[in-house]
């Protein structure tokens, strides 16, 4: 597992670790957008020019003000030109989420703004902003809110909106997610059609990843075959866990 660290300069330097040598780190859950930092963008020295490095700031200013000196990011912390490394990180991931001190979740289309001290409806303008986030559409996005114990959400602006616990109520009635899933009991007590509605009205840009995230919510492991579709991928996991599909080839079935 590669981490994140600031340096002297002010810039970022990986670190990988070995399982048992992980330091305590955060991590950032968001949507991947245009001009996201890759593990090559920061290699050769070319993050800094893509739209993405500030969220990349965010989360590393963040992990520092919380007096964590690791952090983690997706777009740059896993090298996707390696087929090995990305099957392993993507079995990983709910993992990985679920060991970090903090999650933060950074909702780009969700804004605070100023607004004058009189201006009343300001925080229901907010909710109504963070209600409709297209974070809560996307299906990796899932895990990322399930898995950390500490999950915090941020506006574009960087400021904190509250976090799983304070937002409890709201996230259930956007995510239909019962709040005691939200509260880190076992998600065995949930049966596999339940677990699966979560899914239900989520999106991803490959269809084989709408299974392939949910790889951590059933405590599967698989092997990823880009390639084979959503259908193949989704009998693979019902496979996996347990419960061959029937029927049509979805997660709601």
């Amino acid at each position: 597992m590669r981490l994140l660290q600031y340096n002297n300069d002010g810039d970022f330097t990986l670190t990988e670790f070995f399982e048992g040598d992980i330091p305590e780190y955060a991590i950032l859950s968001h949507r991947w957008e245009a001009g996201e930092v890759t593990f090559k963008d920061l290699t050769d020295g070319t993050s800094k020019g893509k739209a993405g490095y500030g969220k990349i700031q965010f989360c590393g200013e963040q992990a520092r003000r919380d007096k964590l000196e690791y952090f983690w990011v997706d777009t740059c912390c896993i090298d996707k030109s390696s087929s090995a490394e990305l099957s392993e990180a993507i079995n990983s991931m709910f993992h990985w989420y679920q060991e970090a001190a903090r999650c933060y979740v950074y909702l780009s289309d969700v804004s605070t703004g100023d607004r004058k001290a009189s201006d009343t409806s300001a925080e229901c303008t907010w909710e109504s902003a963070f209600r409709a986030s297209k974070w809560f559409t996307r299906g990796w996005t899932l895990q990322e809110l399930l898995a950390p114990r500490s999950v915090e959400f941020y506006s574009r602006e960087g400021k904190s909106l509250g976090n799983k616990t304070t937002l409890e109520q709201q996230i259930h009635e956007i995510t239909g997610v019962p709040a005691t899933a939200l509260r880190q009991y076992s998600f065995s007590q949930f049966d596999i059609d339940e677990r699966f509605s979560w899914a239900k009205s989520r999106q991803t840009t490959r269809g084989e990843d709408k299974a392939y995230s949910l790889f951590g919510i059933f405590d599967v492991q698989m092997p990823l075959l880009y390639g084979e579709g959503e259908v193949k991928a989704f009998l693979r996991l019902r496979e996996a866990i347990g419960r061959p599909l029937k029927g049509k080839s979805y997660p709601n079935d």
